[in-house]
């Protein structure tokens, strides 16, 4: 690592938190679809009792961020753009995505997620008014084939294909969410302080959660057995706090876009542990496109020019 300059090691952390971020998320969707076959619980309830058990961790990353790595005075317009982190990346993300899993299974609903860096390499591209670089265009075109294969292999297997379509808008619903909240979270990060950042935005996706749940749910819904407040606690640590802050920690280091690139992933994880845990099929076509895929996150994680932001 002597031969390593600070520069390469600030991006090799980088790259080494988005990988793990991708895979805490990753799992989530694993999470979901057992406690949705365990028990009838919807998916509203299932988001309020991750976020309530996640709760002490904001809590805490936020009595902490409030030292002296969190020095920058929060103004008005902090607060809305914090507020319109936990609205886009923690709340409507997550609704919608735990709705489309009701429909469809773990390894579409990573797949259609992936199209969050394209959103995020394209309105970065259109609002910082700059042309796609050619690594980037090639990358997203091996990922988007990949994704294309991969969906057209379920369309064809699906017996309810409305239910298909249903769960696959709002999983591309929670895309856009992502994307914008990827999109916004640069600068937010870079003036209030990558661990002040995710607690406020978590915390504010708290909020938004219930009152969501007390708007549509009757208290009393929150009584579930112990293995869904398990599920739900896993949720809440392992694909929630520590993802959270691992991936504001990336954007950080690397930038948004190569945040994005790198979540790609994610579709590969979740294929596999869908197959394995759920026991979900795995077509060739289907893993030929999450070879595509993987094809094009290694191509925007070589080494070379960095990046634009976006």
């Amino acid at each position: 690592m002597s031969a390593v300059s600070p520069v390469q090691r600030t991006r090799l952390y980088g790259m080494l938190f988005a990988l793990l971020a991708a895979f805490g998320f990753s799992f989530k969707a694993i999470l979901v679809k057992l406690a949705y076959a365990w028990q009838p619980v919807d998916a509203i309830t299932l988001l309020a009792l991750r976020m309530l058990l996640a709760l002490p961790f904001f809590l805490a990353l936020a009595w902490q961020a409030r030292g002296g790595g969190a020095r920058t005075r929060l103004i008005a317009g902090d607060w809305l753009r914090l507020a319109w982190l936990g609205l886009t990346g923690y709340y409507l993300a997550s609704i919608l995505d735990f709705w489309g899993l009701g429909y469809i299974n773990a390894g579409l609903e990573r797949l259609i997620l992936f199209l969050y860096p394209t959103l995020v390499v394209v309105f970065g591209a259109w609002l910082g008014a700059r042309r796609v670089a050619k690594r980037e265009a090639w990358a997203l075109a091996l990922s988007y084939g990949g994704i294309a294969l991969a969906f057209a292999s379920d369309l064809h297997l699906a017996t309810d294909r409305g239910a298909l379509l249903l769960g696959s808008a709002l999983v591309f619903g929670s895309a856009v969410a992502y994307a914008l909240y990827l999109l916004a979270s640069g600068n937010t990060i870079a003036r209030v302080g990558t661990r002040r950042a995710a607690a406020c935005a978590m915390l504010f996706s708290t909020g938004f959660v219930l009152a969501h749940f007390a708007a549509t749910q009757p208290l009393a819904a929150l009584r579930q057995p112990w293995s869904i407040y398990g599920l739900a606690l896993a949720m809440a640590v392992f694909s929630t706090v520590l993802p959270a802050v691992l991936l504001a920690e990336a954007i950080k280091r690397i930038g948004a876009g190569q945040v994005a690139m790198l979540g790609s992933t994610g579709p590969v994880i979740t294929i596999y542990l869908g197959v394995v845990v759920l026991g979900e099929p795995a077509t060739a076509v289907q893993l030929l496109g999450a070879g595509l895929v993987l094809a094009g996150v290694l191509l925007v994680s070589l080494p070379g020019r960095t990046t634009p932001g976006a």
